[in-house]
Parts: structure tokens; C-alpha cells; sequence
């Protein structure tokens, strides 16, 4: 039988997540369900002083009740190298706030278990490492330059250009061959941000879903179909996509042993890929969603095979 662990959950404030579809509040639970204790705390309350690496946490424990879903304890300082997990689930954007983030928690993993790994979550943000496997991707290109931009859409006509440190679709533009904003888009990204952009082929079977896989220590696990809202090229549930059962094909098993061997040997342990059609389009790593959707459609629990991994790497 495993020892119970200490587990210190880096993440958003508990009181504003939503229950019903929150994958770090079935992570908790489970953990909760083996014996683990339980810590939260916000990146905020994270400080580095003189080689420690210290936290504001509070015991929590957690229950599925809405209204009354979590009981806070008292607040204390910790070492957070005496905790024997820390889950990094803060959601994006991916900024310097983020990577700070991964390197004060790199330099107590992995004698505390980072998850995932803080320095291969740095060094794999979702549409850069995406771009190590050319061909698995409908053709993309990062680019600040627009006479780039142009001769990609004269390629292709229809594309999509997206911010490359976003998250949830905000920012993401389906632009088509006789849409005549391409350089007014342009310019209003190079106001707001120095960094470079995605421009991406469009791909039309979108409109049959964004395929969420989720890939655990490497493995494909679980998956759910996600379908834009009419009059929507993006497929995020957070600008209403539709969740829906789906199955895994021989291109999604495929696209899964080419990139499973690299996620594990990077301590990728809970990873969401995102495939269109025949295509991977991203690699999110930073804090992954979809347990309770494949839950509820295929009444598999993924948060058991997560803790399972994370176990098995404590124990090892």
C-alpha cells in the first residue's frame, strides 16, 4: 500500500472554480480519497529566499457540494521541499509570471515531484513544442513578420492566426481568402504584444470538432470531441464549444506513439493534445482539462491513472 503523501496544489483560488468541470477539483479529490493530505495555495504565495523555496498554504480538504465544495484551514509557511508532491495547476496565459513560477519550483523537483515537470513545462510551451513535429501539423509558421503572414495566406487562403502564449481561444482568428482585415489584425497584435504570432492552414474539420486526447505518462488514456458553436471556428468550451463522446482513430494512435515516448522521458505526466481531423494543432502541458468530460461520457476516471503514475514515480 502507498504512504500517504503530502500534496501542495498550486492553482487558481479554490472558491471560483466550477465543480462540475474543474480537472485539478477531481485531482484533489482523488488524492484525497488515498489518504494524501491536502495544501492549497496561489503562485503569489510562492517565495524563493536565501536557496528555500517557501509557501503560504492552507489545509484543505475538498467535496463535491456546491456552495460549500472546500474547507480551508489556517494559513502557515512552509518549505515546500518537504512536501512530497507539488501539482502546478495555475492556468495560463504562459508569461513571465509562469515561468518565474517553474523555475523556483525546478529547484525543488524532483526530490519534491513536480507535476508536471517544472523546466520541461518551460521549455514546452503549447505552440512551440507543438512545432517539433512538423508532420503531424497542418503547415504553421511563428512569425512577427507580416510579408510572411501574407505569403502564407496567398498559399492557403483560409488560415487562422492566433497569439502564441494565449489560452481558452481568446485572441484566435479564423481569417478567410476574402477577408480584407488581415493587416488591421496585424497591427492591433504588434500594439498589445512584442511576441510573435501563429498563422496556421485552417482546417475545415473543425466544424466536426476539436479532438482534446489526454496522454498519461505517455500513454493515450481518454478523449472527448469538442464542437464549436454555430458561427465559431474556435472549439474551447470556455467560448461554447460542445463536449461530445468520441473514439480514438488509427491517426489519433499514431499521433500518440510519435509524441508519447517524448512527453514521458520529459515528466510530462498529464498531458491534452489537440488534434483536428488528421492533424495535431497543440501540446498543452501547462494545466490540462477534459477528466470530467471523459468521465461523464465513458465513465472513466483518468484522475485515478494520474495518481497511479504519480505514485509509482514517488515510490521509484
Amino acid at each position: 500500500m502507498t504512504r500517504a503523501l503530502q500534496v501542495a496544489v498550486q492553482m487558481d483560488p479554490i472558491q471560483s472554480i466550477n465543480i462540475d468541470g474543474d480537472s485539478t477539483f477531481v485531482l484533489m479529490l482523488e488524492a484525497q480519497s488515498r489518504g494524501h493530505s491536502l495544501w492549497h495555495y496561489h503562485v503569489r504565495d510562492l517565495t524563493l529566499h536565501s536557496g528555500t523555496v517557501r509557501a503560504r498554504v492552507q489545509p484543505v480538504e475538498v467535496r463535491r457540494e456546491k456552495g460549500n465544495h472546500f474547507t480551508l484551514g489556517e494559513a502557515r509557511e512552509v518549505d515546500l521541499s518537504t512536501m512530497d508532491v507539488v501539482l502546478m495547476r495555475q492556468d495560463p496565459p504562459f508569461d513571465m509570471a509562469y515561468i518565474t513560477a517553474t523555475h523556483i519550483l525546478e529547484m525543488i523537483h524532483p526530490k519534491t515531484l513536480v507535476v508536471n515537470d517544472p523546466a520541461s513545462v518551460r521549455n514546452a510551451p503549447e505552440k512551440l513544442f507543438v512545432m517539433e513535429f512538423p508532420e503531424l501539423m497542418p503547415d504553421t509558421m511563428i512569425t512577427h513578420d507580416p510579408a510572411e503572414v501574407r505569403r502564407f495566406r496567398e498559399k492557403h487562403g483560409d488560415i487562422i492566426v492566433k497569439p502564441l502564449f494565449g489560452n481558452g481561444g481568446a485572441g484566435v482568428f479564423h481569417l478567410r481568402p476574402d477577408d480584407s482585415n488581415v493587416n488591421s489584425l496585424l497591427e492591433l497584435f504588434a500594439e498589445r504584444s512584442r511576441e510573435p504570432l501563429m498563422i496556421q492552414q485552417y482546417v475545415p474539420a473543425v466544424r466536426l470538432g476539436d479532438k482534446r486526447i489526454i496522454l498519461i505518462d505517455g500513454e493515450p488514456l481518454g478523449a472527448i470531441n469538442r464542437v464549436p458553436a454555430a458561427g465559431e471556428s474556435r472549439s474551447n468550451m470556455h467560448v461554447g464549444g460542445r463536449p461530445e463522446q468520441v473514439a480514438l482513430t488509427p491517426r489519433d494512435r499514431e499521433i500518440c506513439a510519435r509524441i508519447g515516448p517524448e512527453l514521458k522521458k520529459r515528466g510530462m505526466i498529464f498531458v491534452g493534445i489537440d488534434v483536428i481531423g488528421d492533424y495535431l494543432t497543440e501540446i498543452n502541458v501547462t494545466s490540462p482539462t477534459g477528466l470530467q468530460e471523459v468521465a461523464r461520457f465513458d465513465g472513466v476516471h483518468l484522475e485515478k491513472a494520474i495518481w497511479d503514475a504519480i505514485e509509482r514515480k514517488r515510490a521509484g
